[in-house]
């Protein structure tokens, strides 16, 4: 809907128009000559400067010859010698036509009316049309000009009428200890009396706080939905624009529209855009951001809880929200909205298969005992890639096997099985996957191998290893974590076992294993010398590393940096000396392993076990019979 100073400008903008092309064809077209009298009129006609007149309603015109000459082909440059037009209006003589007659004149009828209409759309409709189109041009070209500008910082959120969200809380699995939290947000809205008897308020703003793809704004929508009233959604880079000050005023309209259709949510995506901490501001006092954080503040303050309206944000960066935005009073309830676990997953899978016609072999369970570390979104993809595999494999219902391959693809990327790969090159990538499956099943705590291949796949992956965990971890010791670089350096020993050389192909492998011992030594404190002291002043987060912003100083000493450097280097050679050890003593299983990859290109998690018990049980028979 379009303010009212945005229909002023418009109607002001069309009247300026009209004026104008009025003043430009009363200035700048030709004008006929000035009329005469009638009985001037006759007496040109009988002094014989009247050859020819031209009849209407309106006036009658007489011209000074008979047809205009037309100029010779040889005679283009000569100028013609202009014609004299005479005009007068017409009288009731029911003599003028013998008149005529009598004295030798051409006369003729002509209609005005086309002549009318046409210089009306020549002079009046064409200019308009052409202006009104470049004037909408112009507005979509400058939209969030128009907007800021002509709209005085309208704001764009959706707004869904009440009744109109059919999303509910049983859409929603994996995050029930979210869900328990936003009951309460429900029934108030539903039933404020009961809380406002008995003196209690019900927080102002909700944050749902999780990594991307967790469900947050599916939440919110739910919360809406269970609670049947309207929903107003907008991202935080909505109330932003170059022009300072929109951005404010946009907080404004939003929360007045609000107030107006209470109860309501107030739904903010995206939170942190607008909301980043103004401490170390660089901007200074005049930054937009900062100006619309203000009033966002202001308003947030400004309204009563028992009005009915509620804000829920969302962001999945809190370390950088303006503690401001965190005190009670404002988002006075936060909500971790974390990946789902084992049971979370099952049910995330089971919501989005209802649509999805499954075959009898397919187990919801052992696929979310596989997606370890997936988010809602991820699951959701996982069934659609699943369902698209089927219907490009000609099958009517989804497999096991579909789902497998479907979380293959999100997890490694797309198979090229048409890239042509030189034996030898095929031999390199055979041994160095064989290293990492060989370290990761002899390697206690390391999760389980699913599958091993060397078809490529995704972004530059020649083959892969793919390890799936059996269990939800939320710690992990020493042990596990060189564990962990053991298996990441396996793939580079093998090839140095094997071939006597190494290759590019363990570059990834390497930054994960140097970036796993950095963070041994500064921030989990595992170190000799700093044992039990964080280097950095990153920590883990509520999101874990992956939330933070890098550090680009140090917070330490130069001679720290090259203890740190220096300790890297020697847990990463002494893991690779043990793992070339393990690779060495279990050399016929490596080629065994190695072999049968080359053959048939992938290996799954039985075929890969029966290898390994079948060298065992050689192995247990060489005793026996020494013995």
């Amino acid at each position: 809907m379009k303010s009212p100073t945005f229909w002023k400008f418009s109607l002001v903008y069309i009247a300026v128009l009209i004026a104008g092309i009025a003043v430009f064809n009363h200035a700048f077209t030709s004008k006929a000559q000035p009329a005469i009298d009638f009985s001037e009129f006759k007496v040109k006609i009988e002094s014989g400067e009247i050859k020819r007149v031209e009849l209407n309603d309106s006036w009658f015109t007489g011209y000074q010859s008979v047809e205009r000459p037309q100029p010779q082909v040889g005679n283009l440059l000569k100028r013609e010698t202009p014609e004299l037009v005479y005009r007068t209006v017409p009288l009731n003589d029911p003599d003028f036509i013998h008149f005529l007659d009598a004295h030798g004149v051409r006369y003729y009828a002509a209609s005005r009316e086309g002549s009318i209409i046409f210089n009306f759309i020549l002079t009046w409709g064409l200019p308009i049309v052409f202006f009104l189109i470049v004037w909408r041009f112009l507005m979509k070209r400058m939209g969030n000009l128009g907007n800021g500008v002509l709209s005085s910082g309208q704001n764009k959120a959706l707004v869904v009428a009440e009744g109109g969200i059919v999303t509910r809380f049983s859409d929603v699995a994996g995050v029930d200890e979210a869900k328990d939290e936003l009951v309460e947000v429900v029934d108030f809205l539903k039933n404020p009396k009961k809380y406002t008897d008995i003196g209690g308020k019900i927080p102002k703003g909700v944050l749902l706080v999780g990594p991307p793809g967790t469900g947050k704004t599916l939440l919110a929508r739910a919360v809406a939905g269970e609670a049947g009233v309207s929903f107003f959604r907008i991202s935080g880079s909505d109330f932003v624009e170059m022009f300072v000050g929109v951005g404010a005023s946009r907080v404004r309209d939003l929360f007045s529209q609000a107030r107006n259709r209470a109860p309501c949510i107030v739904f903010i995506d995206e939170l942190d855009a607008i909301g980043k901490s103004r401490i170390n501001s660089i901007a200074g006092g005049n930054d937009e951001r900062e100006q619309t954080l203000n009033q966002l503040l202001v308003e947030m303050d400004g309204f009563d809880a028992a009005s009915g309206l509620i804000i829920l944000a969302a962001t999945n960066r809190p370390d950088v929200l303006d503690p401001a935005l965190l005190r009670p009073g404002r988002f006075d309830r936060q909500v971790l909205v974390d990946k789902p676990d084992l049971k979370g997953r099952e049910a995330i899978l089971k919501i989005h298969s209802r649509q999805v016609k499954l075959g009898p072999s397919v187990d919801l369970e052992a696929i979310a005992r596989i997606t370890s570390g997936f988010a809602g979104a991820d699951l959701a993809n996982v069934v659609n890639e699943a369902a698209l595999l089927a219907v490009r494999g000609g099958r009517s219902m989804v497999s096991q096997k579909d789902f497998e391959e479907a979380i293959e693809k999100t997890v490694a990327g797309l198979q090229k099985k048409n890239r042509i790969i030189a034996e030898n090159v095929r031999r390199v990538i055979a041994f160095h996957e064989t290293g990492h499956a060989l370290i990761a099943a002899f390697t206690p705590g390391s999760d389980p191998v699913q599958k091993i291949s060397i078809i490529p796949r995704g972004f530059g992956a020649l083959g892969y290893t793919l390890q799936m965990p059996i269990e939800d971890r939320y710690l992990m010791t020493e042990e596990e974590l060189l564990g962990k670089i053991n298996v990441l350096l396996g793939g580079r020993a093998a090839e140095d076992v094997v071939f006597g050389e190494i290759s590019t192909g363990a570059a990834n492998d390497l930054c994960k294993a140097t970036d796993i011992a950095r963070k041994m030594i500064t921030d989990y404190g595992m170190s000799d010398r700093f044992r039990n002291m964080a280097l950095t002043m990153r920590g883990a987060g509520m999101l874990g590393n992956e939330s933070q912003e890098p550090r680009f100083h140090r917070e330490y000493a130069e001679n720290t940096q090259q203890y740190i450097d220096e300790e890297i280097a020697r847990i990463i050679d002494r893991q690779y000396a043990t793992v070339k050890d393990t690779l060495n003593a279990k050399r016929s299983l490596l080629d065994d392993v190695a072999g049968a990859l080359l053959k048939k290109e992938s290996l799954d998690e039985k075929e890969f076990k029966n290898l390994i018990e079948k060298e065992q049980s050689k192995i247990t028979d060489l005793i026996k019979m020494s013995l």
